[in-house]
């Protein structure tokens, strides 16, 4: 490395229109990588392909929905000792029942109903996770 390149950064990682353009991943910096954000990409990846085993598109990734590792950490206390083990817990669901999926596939068996049993119940945790986030009337602080 030559002392004329910059560090990494996003606008070193490629422009908007970019192959990952729109992929609906967090922006990582270096200082907000975490474990859980990692795992949350990685859920929803998961999710995606379930929702192709249910013969359904992928969802597109809100903005609530993509921000929430960082939400989650910036709130901290409970709200994020919650969403830490709730990640893990979904995880751990998600990777024991896309495994069986994919053997059920596999074996050329139809898996749709399978699939969306498992996409809801994917869709259901995620929503109670997303409830942890502090409503902006939490957020007031005393004068």
């Amino acid at each position: 490395m030559n002392g004329t390149m910059a560090p990494f950064s996003s606008a070193s990682a490629g422009s908007a229109s970019g192959p990952l353009a729109g992929a609906g991943r967090a922006s990582f910096g270096q200082a907000s990588v975490s474990s859980m954000g990692m795992k949350w990409s990685a859920l929803h990846d998961a999710a995606g392909i379930v929702a192709t085993l249910a013969g359904m598109p992928p969802e597109p990734m809100r903005p609530e929905v993509r921000n929430f590792p960082a939400v989650i950490r910036d709130a901290g206390g409970w709200r994020r000792e919650q969403a830490e083990q709730g990640v893990e817990d979904l995880a751990v669901i998600m990777e024991a029942g896309i495994g069986a999926l994919l053997a059920v596939h596999a074996r050329g068996i139809d898996s749709r109903a399978a699939a969306l049993s498992l996409w809801t119940e994917f869709q259901s945790a995620r929503a109670a996770l997303l409830e942890l986030v502090p409503q902006a009337r939490d957020m007031r602080r005393p004068f």
